[in-house]
């Protein structure tokens, strides 16, 4: 076993992020029993495999560290070497595996080799000093995948989420909540297939015509190619935030289930039902939501409106004359029952854009400007989860959400808990007493009537 100097080990830091947690496990480990499994480099002492090994010896403070030493004849060879390596030892995320498996793919095309069944001996040779050795041929990928402890399937997978998923959207989905989610990431992934297929046979067509010398129609192409890898891009990029915003949801829902009220001793000047009130007061909330008492289709609640609220959400109710929220929001959601939103879209003024079948509640989208429906499948059933779905799709923090209707509470509540800001009413006071009361009782803070004159008891 050759004993290297670390100073003379050479790798690619691009190629390959370094957990810090297995670094600090393998450290623990190297002080106690020394390096049990020696990293391998090639004759240039490029790093093959061993990264975490290698780093935590350096942290360690060690000069040297114990390699095996493996000749290969083209930097190719190693480089299959030490993906080969990756894909055995390291636990990937779907798209990191994916871009190993197609970087393995192209670098066997181009050496015009490909792994054949039979092939799954290695032949090593021992040179005179015992540390060195002739490199192995390569596996197939069905052996590779099983000692990897993969089905070849699982790959296949990978490989399409590498493949057809956008380097852009890529770069994105880079160490979020669903980057090791692999049937999400297949599901953006096929997001623009179409978009994608037809980018490609222009290229084709692009490379086809700077053949014949068609110059004119080459450039067509590439307009052509590079408009619709951007409609992929934009599609696929919907897809990614339509998956954050379900995953975010449904956590939400499952906090929410699982936490445990405790009785509060709430502020005496907390809302109190026994307060006196009039059409057309109002309430904030924490500085931050504005309630409404009364009719919201009049100008009376129209005017206290923001210009530039990012989503209005209108949840079931039998009157609606609130067509005006098109214009006032950049996107209106209706959640109505499947009967009830056919009936409300042949009535309704608003441009319809689509409608999402969520458990038994249809949404549909209205909005001025064109929005794509997303094409990933969206697995909720309560409106609460639809709710917040809602505004983690088409809203970031800070953005202004508009409720025609009380309900329960639920879009106030979702406001406040997802740091959006709230205009919400109703004419229904039982509603809002409610909706204020449990706004209080979660935040522990007194609204502030801003309306006083001309009470009426409720």
């Amino acid at each position: 076993m050759s004993q290297v100097s670390i100073e003379k080990i050479k790798f690619d830091n691009n190629r390959r992020p370094i957990n810090d947690e297995k670094v600090e496990q393998l450290k623990e480990s190297i002080q106690l029993n020394g390096l049990l499994n020696p990293i391998a480099v090639d004759q240039n002492f490029n790093l093959i495999a061993g990264l975490h090994r290698l780093t935590a010896c350096k942290l360690l403070g060690y000069k040297k560290i114990e390699c095996n030493i493996i000749t290969y004849d083209s930097d190719e060879r190693a480089r299959l070497a030490e993906i080969d390596e990756n894909l055995i030892r390291n636990e990937l995320e779907p798209l990191e595996r994916g871009k190993l498996v197609l970087e393995r793919e192209k670098i066997l095309i181009k050496l015009g080799m490909r792994a054949k069944a039979g092939d799954n001996q290695y032949t090593l040779k021992t040179s005179q000093n015992g540390s060195e050795i002739i490199s192995p041929p390569v596996k197939t990928t069905q052996q590779l995948a099983k000692q990897a402890g993969y089905s070849e399937r699982s790959w296949q997978h990978d490989k399409q989420i590498a493949r057809d998923i956008a380097p852009k959207i890529q770069k994105i989905i880079q160490k979020t909540a669903i980057a090791d989610k692999k049937t999400t990431l297949l599901n953006i992934a096929r997001a623009g297939r179409k978009e994608r297929v037809l980018a490609e046979k222009a290229l084709q067509a692009y490379e086809l015509a700077i053949l014949r010398g068609d110059y004119e129609e080459a450039e067509e192409q590439a307009k052509l190619a590079t408009k619709l890898r951007a409609e992929q891009e934009q599609l696929q990029l919907q897809a990614f935030h339509s998956a954050i915003a379900q995953l975010q949801a449904k956590s939400e829902t499952k906090k929410e289930q699982q936490r445990v009220e405790q009785p509060k001793i709430i502020n005496s000047l907390v809302f109190n039902p026994n307060s006196l009130s009039k059409i057309g007061d109002k309430w904030t909330l924490g500085n931050r939501h504005l309630v409404y008492y009364g009719d919201t289709a009049t100008k009376d609640f129209i005017q206290l409106l923001p210009s530039n609220a990012a989503l209005a959400i209108a949840t079931d109710s039998d009157a609606w004359n609130h067509d005006y929220l098109v214009d006032e929001a950049k996107v209106v959601a209706v959640l109505r029952s499947e009967d009830n939103l056919f009936q409300f879209c042949s009535t309704t003024r608003m441009t319809f854009q689509y409608e999402l079948l969520l458990g038994k509640i249809y949404v549909g989208i209205f909005s001025r400007q064109p929005i794509s429906k997303p094409q990933i499948p969206i697995n909720l059933d309560n409106v609460e989860g639809i709710i917040q779905y809602l505004i983690n799709i088409f809203t970031i923090q800070n953005n202004y959400v508009i409720a025609p209707f009380m309900g329960n509470s639920e879009i106030l509540m979702a406001c406040e808990k997802m740091r959006r800001v709230c205009f919400i009413g109703d004419e229904n006071l039982d509603l809002i007493r409610n909706g204020i009361s449990r706004w209080g009782k979660w935040t522990e803070k007194q609204p502030e009537k801003i309306a006083r004159s001309n009470y009426l008891y409720f």
